[in-house]
């Protein structure tokens, strides 16, 4: 497949990576001769997050854009198996990177992609070259308190979802794109949730109906195991060593105060031990696909090199 923008032309491939409880998905834009840039989504998102930004970039550029377990195209995990979110996502970058047998990484992630590979640059620190994180710095966080508060309550959800089936339900394709509008609360606009769900469902037909239904698997709904602390998070900031470019959307209105507060704690101590290139810009939260061209020029200058 290619991809066109303005005059130049992208070259895409979708991948399979086989993992023991089934597949990865991906997309492929750029060379496949050289070791690309991977990149992860947000939560509950998928490697489309990212079909506005690439096309911007120069076509040499290589990027593996994944989609993690249960969202996208990517294979959910069996039945019984629960989501920890960050640290199941760590184990899968890791898996990818010694699958393909790369070395000194380039990672760039979208909030939860963004805190996945935050948490890989401490764990790995001389396996990785560069670090992008766009409008998010750390794992989301919580106190060891609401750990334990919420932990029965979403272990209860959990098992109640586990023999749900999305398939089940299926409504037209406009009333699908409606609920993600409302869901994404202003961060995506109708036209990109578009471009997001060409990942994110698919067509069915039920008792004679022809509808749609969400891809990702219902038990994400309620993976709220195996967040960290703010104490945690300064912990693994003395691990990184790599160059960073942190992008963060101003204003993000759907993001709470709390996340920001955080964010802001982990970026000053950031600042402190390695290099960080520091841009703020107007946007949403999903930024990088609703106004793409406010942050091209400060990705392409972190990884032209690349190019």
């Amino acid at each position: 497949m290619s991809a066109r923008s303005g005059s130049k032309t992208h070259h895409v491939e979708e991948i399979k990576i086989p993992v023991p409880w089934g597949e990865v998905a991906g997309r492929w834009w750029g060379p496949k001769d050289r070791q690309p840039i991977l990149a992860t989504h947000g939560w509950q998102d998928n490697a489309g997050t990212w079909n506005r930004l690439i096309p911007l970039l120069p076509p040499t550029l290589s990027v593996l854009c994944i989609d993690l377990p249960g969202m996208g195209l990517s294979s959910h995990y069996p039945k019984g198996m629960v989501y920890y979110k960050y640290w199941d996502g760590l184990v899968l970058l890791r898996r990818i990177v010694k699958h393909f047998k790369w070395e000194k990484v380039v990672l760039m992630g979208h909030s939860l992609g963004g805190s996945i590979s935050f948490m890989y640059a401490a764990m790995f620190p001389d396996d990785i070259d560069r670090l992008i994180c766009v409008d998010i710095a750390s794992p989301a966080m919580q106190t060891t308190e609401d750990t334990i508060k919420v932990a029965s309550t979403s272990i209860d959800q959990m098992l109640r979802y586990e023999n749900f089936k999305n398939n089940a339900l299926s409504e037209s394709y406009e009333e699908m794109i409606d609920m993600v509008v409302e869901a994404y609360a202003g961060s995506i606009s109708r036209e990109n949730c578009k471009v997001m769900m060409e990942r994110g469902m698919s067509r069915n037909v039920f008792r004679g109906k022809v509808g749609y239904y969400f891809n990702r698997d219902p038990k994400l709904k309620f993976s709220s195991l195996g967040l960290i602390s703010i104490e945690e998070a300064l912990e693994m900031v003395k691990k990184i060593k790599c160059r960073i470019l942190n992008i963060k959307a101003n204003p993000a209105p759907n993001i709470s105060h709390t996340f920001y507060e955080y964010y802001d704690k982990v970026l000053v101590a950031l600042q402190e031990s390695t290099d960080v290139t520091f841009v703020e810009v107007d946007g949403t939260h999903h930024v990088h696909l609703e106004a793409p061209e406010r942050i091209v020029a400060h990705v392409h200058a972190f990884i032209e090199d690349l190019c």
